[in-house]
């Protein structure tokens, strides 16, 4: 079947063996080469029609969900091989739900609802605009929003007298400000800038619409 489609792409058939037989040991399934395709779990099909769409290296790569059907580690296998593609100068346009792999492989996104683009953009200028000047703290001893210019959005009890918190910086206020204001009552563990996930930003701007 890989020859066979490799063949479609012009590819002459030696090198159609070369590749298949190349590919199969990328991605692990180098034992299944004799098998016929019905005889193939889901998971391993999936690889298979990989395979076939990236058998000739083409410039120009489309996937539609790529990692339905893979366990954690077959789905790292594909990722680790489309980003391998992307460094060797291919594009790949991918459409997916799952945000998660939106965050690990994407440099420039469309958010589409309801068949309407809603944003688009280079990711992390995206991120960017979305950032809320709101910062995560990991401290010993509870800290109380009295102090004007800090917004206590959420404190949660990760175990006796230890909390997480996460604090808002209002206009005019700085992080140093924050953080100087913490340690004077509470022991940090950890402070770090709460920068928005492209899942809370699609949420965002879905409701917006």
């Amino acid at each position: 079947q890989l020859v066979y489609l490799g063949r479609l792409r012009n590819m002459s058939k030696s090198d159609a063996i070369k590749q298949s037989k190349l590919w199969t040991e990328r991605l692990e399934i180098q034992d299944w080469w004799n098998k016929k395709v019905e005889d193939l779990s889901k998971g391993m099909a999936q690889k298979i029609q990989f395979i076939s769409t990236v058998l000739n290296e083409p410039k120009l790569i489309i996937l539609d969900e790529p990692f339905s059907g893979f366990d954690p580690v077959n789905a790292n296998l594909i990722k680790d091989e489309i980003l391998r593609m992307r460094d060797n100068g291919s594009t790949v346009i991918f459409s997916t739900h799952r945000m998660e792999s939106v965050e690990e492989l994407c440099d420039h996104i469309a958010l589409i609802n309801k068949s309407t683009k809603i944003l688009e953009g280079e990711k992390r200028a995206i991120k960017n605009e979305y950032r809320s000047n709101t910062f995560i703290v990991d401290h010993a001893g509870k800290w109380s929003n009295g102090q004007e210019g800090f917004d206590l959005l959420n404190q949660d009890t990760l175990e006796e007298n230890y909390y997480q918190s996460v604090i808002q910086v209002k206009d005019g206020k700085s992080p140093n400000e924050l953080l100087a204001s913490l340690i004077q009552v509470t022991e940090v563990h950890g402070f770090v800038e709460k920068i928005p996930t492209i899942n809370e930003i699609f949420i965002s701007k879905v409701k917006e619409s």
